[in-house]
């Protein structure tokens, strides 16, 4: 089977995880605070705090930004749901801005005048969730001019671009963003199983975060109001188990010695996808600007048909065991979404009709030039048939 994404795992890795299961510690130990170490250099982050998922991530940076009811936060629907659900469980209310047909992340011009729109109707914009889909660096240095103008902060939902840059930094996400959110899934450019890590250059939020990872216990006595022994600690806030574990942080930092390699060869199929697929005016491959360097955590390929024609193209290679995938269904139609906040279909038509086109290439690391030639002939032998 040809899945649309897939971890390479080598034999380095697997020593370090076996080191890490022969040692004292399991979960958290020392290989937590080397991982973030490792994390905050190659990232250029100031501060780091690895958790246990990526949604962990988006939900902790939603708390250490304080958002609240009544408050509004915008984010773009084609994204993973994490994107939109950690709003709701500060307690804020979601919204959303369409997409770029261009590269396929928030429109920009559109969350200008969205934000202003929502400001005369005395609603309170705090905050943007903003993914770079696919692997492409949103416009940052427009976003940070927005969020500078109304006062508000940014949160990166960079799951997908771990590896990517922006003007030639690949440390872009935390100069830009108050808060940066990664994902390590198996199907990410890195992998710990499930992990996540939250990045800023901001100590409130990192002290914030830190402290609510862990059930919101604090054990340093400059914080803490009672005299008893060394064993005392103290709950302030309500806080959650997101704790990761020392066996995946061995994996992540054995990954992460990798990630060159791994974008270049994803960089290396986008550019075989590029080349056979711009041949033809059915599809329309991802386009990445002059000053972008794509991460190709997926390869999205829009073609023009049907979403029942879609239908019989992903049985049909289902029968060819080859797994494609669809990223994603936008979020505002939703059932959950439709019910509790109203919207509908036409609300976000550029996202509605980029979900009817878009499917998802196999791109991994392990992927062999031969399979990536094979899909190609088998996706343009069913465009052609149909």
């Amino acid at each position: 089977m040809i899945s649309y994404g897939k971890q390479f795992i080598d034999s380095k890795d697997i020593a370090a995880v076996k080191r890490v299961l022969k040692s004292d510690w399991l979960t958290q130990g020392p290989l937590v605070e080397k991982f973030e170490s490792v994390l905050k250099k190659y990232f250029q982050a100031k501060y780091c705090t690895v958790v246990s998922n990526g949604t962990a991530a988006l939900h902790l940076a939603g708390l250490a930004l304080g958002w609240k009811k009544g408050d509004i936060v915008l984010t773009s629907p084609i994204s993973f749901l994490a994107s939109a659900n950690c709003i709701l469980y500060s307690g804020a209310s979601p919204n959303f801005v369409d997409i770029d047909k261009s590269n396929y992340n928030i429109d920009i011009e559109k969350l200008d005048k969205k934000i202003k729109l929502l400001n005369y109707k005395s609603k309170r914009v705090v905050a943007v969730v903003a993914t770079d889909y696919a692997g492409n660096p949103c416009d940052w240095k427009s976003l940070k001019a927005i969020a500078l103008k109304y006062n508000i902060h940014l949160v990166n939902d960079n799951c997908h671009a771990i590896g990517a840059h922006y003007y030639n930094n690949k440390g872009y996400a935390a100069k830009y963003a108050d808060i940066v959110t990664h994902s390590y899934h198996p199907v990410k450019n890195i992998t710990t199983g499930e992990g996540g890590a939250v990045l800023t250059n901001q100590k409130k939020f990192f002290d914030k975060i830190n402290i609510l990872r862990s059930h919101g216990i604090i054990k340093d006595t400059k914080l803490m109001h009672s005299n008893d022994g060394p064993w005392h600690y103290e709950m302030h806030e309500l806080g959650f188990n997101y704790r990761i574990t020392d066996i995946q942080c061995a994996l992540g930092i054995s990954q992460l010695k990798k990630i060159n390699k791994f974008i270049r060869k994803r960089k290396e199929i986008a550019k075989i996808y590029d080349e056979e697929f711009s041949k033809s005016t059915i599809f329309t491959i991802p386009k990445v600007g002059k000053n972008y360097s794509h991460a190709y955590h997926l390869y999205p390929l829009l073609i023009n048909f049907s979403l029942s024609e879609k239908v019989k193209l992903f049985n049909n290679f289902n029968r060819k065991k080859i797994k494609l995938q669809v990223h994603y269904v936008p979020i505002h139609l939703q059932p959950y979404y439709k019910k509790n906040y109203g919207f509908r279909k036409g609300d976000f038509p550029i996202a509605e009709d980029f979900y009817k086109k878009e499917v998802s290439l196999p791109i991994y690391y392990s992927l062999k030039k031969d399979k990536v030639f094979e899909i190609i002939k088998k996706i343009k032998f069913f465009c052609k048939k149909k």
